[in-house]
């Protein structure tokens, strides 16, 4: 899994992939840039691509991957599951939001004032599937 923490305009995301307990690498960037939509996606790499496709109105089979989609003007929760197909659910922008392995950490971590880099690394001391190089996001707000 990994660990996404947003708060403030920034998404921030570990770069830990692991197979069972092993782990695989620590510097894998999950962030994947389509068509001008960022996806920062969780869950298993061999589905970030159909995540993807799902969200462009391809086949929407189920898959072990989810993602912050920063698109429209805003940052969406996105999945595809097997009763409701692909769906996004808009965050609230001036509300801090996790997704993965690490989330409960994260947001706990945000809530005592973390900033999501700060979130992001609180969660790797406790989740063993949030690890490595830790990157951002920025997200521009529509004027």
């Amino acid at each position: 899994m990994t660990t996404i923490a947003y708060k403030d305009g920034i998404i921030a995301y570990d770069g830990r992939i692991t197979r069972s307990h092993q782990i695989v690498y620590d510097d894998f960037d999950k962030c994947l840039d389509r068509d001008g939509v960022k996806f920062v996606c969780s869950g298993s790499t061999a589905d970030f691509e159909g995540l993807v496709s799902a969200y462009f109105g391809g086949e929407a089979s189920n898959c072990s991957a989810v993602a912050l989609v920063v698109a429209d003007g805003g940052v969406w929760h996105s999945a595809v599951d097997e009763s409701s197909g692909f769906w996004k659910a808009a965050l609230i922008m001036d509300q801090p939001y996790a997704i993965g392995s690490g989330s409960e950490h994260a947001l706990t971590a945000m809530d005592m004032g973390a900033s999501a880099y700060q979130a992001v690394e609180m969660a790797m001391k406790r989740d063993s599937c949030t690890g490595g190089k830790i990157r951002t996001l920025t997200i521009k707000p529509i004027e």
